[in-house]
């Protein structure tokens, strides 16, 4: 069985052949505007609009923990826009990380990646603004992906060249 590869780099700009999907960690209040959707936006406009649609659609759409958006932003790339995290901001209930939100959107993500026969590259999803710990999610990216054969490759970003 593979491992997850973790390599330092711009995790929008995955340097390997075929399809590839790069996932990442949405809150549930519609908010897109701090965090790795900047880059995700400095790159594509169409995650933001079509996250924003969704949440606007919420009422009669499955926009909710756990659920992920799947936006094609070029010919062989896609951006899954998941929904891991509850509200923006720590309180009584910790950190807006949800755990259990992320495993469920790996799992459809999962889904998606063999359909499409790709592989998923992300930044350490839920452990920026969403407060989360590696710990705990790496875990899962383990589970989920990993285990069905899912090439996963994590970035870490950094200002080194």
């Amino acid at each position: 069985m593979s491992e997850i590869r973790y390599v330092r780099g711009d995790a929008t700009a995955p340097s390997v052949k075929g399809v590839k999907v790069i996932a990442h960690v949405c809150n549930d209040l519609g908010g897109w505007g701090k965090g790795f959707v900047l880059a995700v936006s400095r790159r594509w406009p169409e995650p933001e609009a079509a996250y924003r649609a969704w949440h606007r659609g919420r009422a009669s759409n499955d926009f909710a923990l756990g659920a992920v958006q799947f936006v094609r932003v070029e010919p062989y790339v896609w951006v899954a826009n998941m929904i891991g995290q509850r509200g923006t901001r720590h309180g009584s209930e910790g950190a807006p990380v949800r755990y259990e939100a992320i495993g469920t959107a790996l799992g459809r993500i999962a889904g998606k990646a063999a359909e499409l026969d790709a592989s998923v590259h992300m930044p350490r999803i839920g452990c920026g603004l969403a407060g989360g710990k590696w710990s705990r999610v790496e875990p899962l990216i383990s589970d989920r992906l990993v285990r069905r054969g899912i090439p996963v490759t994590v970035y870490d970003h950094g200002d080194t060249a």
